[in-house]
């Protein structure tokens, strides 16, 4: 029996641009408005309008999750269905009804939530009119954004969180064009970067001056972990490693829990005439504003090698001017997703935390198999029998036993997702939920995977 600590959460996490849907929402996000604008960059030209319909079901879904085990939910609030007035920080009251009656739904049906503040989704105006986090504005207005969400909700809830996978915004909008706005652009990513973490303190301190820092209520951040492995021994890959895991982890991970950056990040940087404007006022906010949790998701390791190419050359600053991805022969793929499966490195996880970031709390905030055709599995009484995504989450969950039971604190595994998702460009192509949304009907029932994770809840472990 693989069994978990005392009052260990077992949770599912999601995002409100990803299962609400834009239902009443007097603005749009940046996907909201990349949608409208070229419906065909995404999956089956389907959008955010519906998503897994949430606005309009979340009391009949809410229950549904409890039985799938659920007993802790992680969601966001949409700031561009809250905020009516951007600069001022005035709230749509129709927007407040409905998070003041979901988060009470959660809590009649036993499940607690954790709310984050950011899911990718930065309002197209901002974005249009500032640069969205390209500006430090932008992040003053964040900071107000958050104030109000605790001011309206904070009452009901212990567990906030100012950003999810900030680095995505960086490798969506800024470098790799999956997200909108499209730039490929390393020096201004760089820059958003600082910004992103600048705004996240200054979310943490509105929340101090609410809540203070006793520990009733909490504040993190979210952040996807992806350990660098070198492709070999040769000081080249464990250059390129060391380089990977400053970039992927550490520029967020550092001024998260340390209050500072990574001063090798910083030399680099500076010395490649790329480092990003900061005041002295600045670094001492980052610096003073530390984070009380950490969520962390985990899906992939990141395998890289020295570069083909020197960094010498000349060429545009990108941040893999110094690595290259490697494909290790051999690995266990999800094929579906295109990403390698290592459970191996939520271990890793667990003891770099304890090791290095002074054992803080945390817990696996996403953690799941994406799989795409799920109906060639579903039996003669239309259930979808998953025991890949079983299996998965089996394999994980005994890495990460591993590493509490080497003493690393984390208080949770939070499954992606409850109920199957609206994912970016994606859509429903890949499907990650314990319960199926037949999105055309929006019916939804329990997978096999959503009875596995019932009972593992319900016995704080599994065999």
């Amino acid at each position: 029996m693989f069994e978990f600590p005392k009052n260990f959460a077992w949770g599912a996490a999601t995002s409100g641009p990803q299962s609400e849907g834009n239902f009443k929402k007097k603005h749009q996000n940046v996907f909201d408005y990349w949608y409208a604008k070229d419906p065909k960059a995404f999956y089956a030209g389907v959008g955010p309008d519906t998503a897994s319909n949430f606005y309009n079901d979340y009391r009949e879904d809410i229950p549904l999750m409890r039985q799938a085990g659920i007993k802790v939910l992680r969601t966001s609030i949409q700031w561009s269905r809250l905020i009516a007035d951007f600069e001022k920080c005035s709230v749509d009251e129709e927007a407040v009804a409905f998070y003041n009656d979901m988060i009470d739904t959660l809590l009649e049906n036993g499940i607690t939530p954790y709310l984050n503040l950011c899911h990718f989704d930065m309002p197209v105006e901002l974005q249009h009119k500032y640069g969205g986090f390209e500006s430090k504005h932008v992040t003053d207005l964040f900071a107000g954004y958050a104030k109000r969400c605790f001011e309206l909700f904070g009452d009901r809830v212990d567990h906030w969180f100012t950003f999810n996978e900030p680095k995505v915004i960086l490798d969506g909008g800024y470098l790799y064009q999956f997200h909108y706005p499209l730039k490929v652009d390393g020096p201004l990513a760089v820059q958003v970067a600082y910004n992103l973490n600048l705004a996240s303190a200054k979310a943490i301190a509105e929340f101090r001056k609410l809540y203070g820092n006793d520990g009733t209520k909490k504040i993190g951040t979210i952040l996807n972990l992806t350990p660098a492995y070198a492709a070999s021994e040769s000081k080249a890959d464990q250059a390129a490693a060391e380089f990977a895991e400053l970039w992927a982890n550490k520029m967020f991970l550092d001024p998260a829990v340390l209050g500072e950056f990574p001063s090798k990040l910083v030399e680099i940087l500076e010395k490649d005439g790329v480092l990003w404007e900061a005041t002295p006022e600045e670094l001492a906010l980052i610096k003073q504003e530390t984070v009380d949790l950490l969520g962390i998701n985990f899906y992939h390791p990141f395998r890289v090698k020295a570069p083909e190419i020197s960094a010498k050359s000349l060429q545009d600053w990108m941040p893999d001017i110094y690595f290259d991805n490697y494909e290790m022969p051999g690995r266990v793929m999800n094929v579906d997703k295109g990403w390698e499966i290592y459970p191996e490195a939520l271990y890793d996880i667990a003891l770099n935390i304890r090791d290095n970031y002074h054992n803080i709390e945390w817990f696996v905030s996403e953690n799941g198999m994406g799989v795409s055709r799920e109906e060639r599995f579903m039996d003669e009484h239309g259930m979808v029998c998953d025991d890949y995504r079983i299996e998965f989450l089996k394999e994980h969950l005994r890495a990460l036993h591993r590493g509490i039971t080497a003493g690393s604190n984390c208080h949770g595994y939070f499954v992606w997702t409850g109920i199957d998702c609206w994912s970016w460009q994606n859509a429903y192509r890949n499907r990650y939920g314990l319960i199926r949304d037949e999105i055309h009907t929006q019916t939804k029932t329990l997978k096999k995977s959503g009875y596995w994770f019932a009972k593992v809840s319900a016995q704080n472990g599994f065999e």
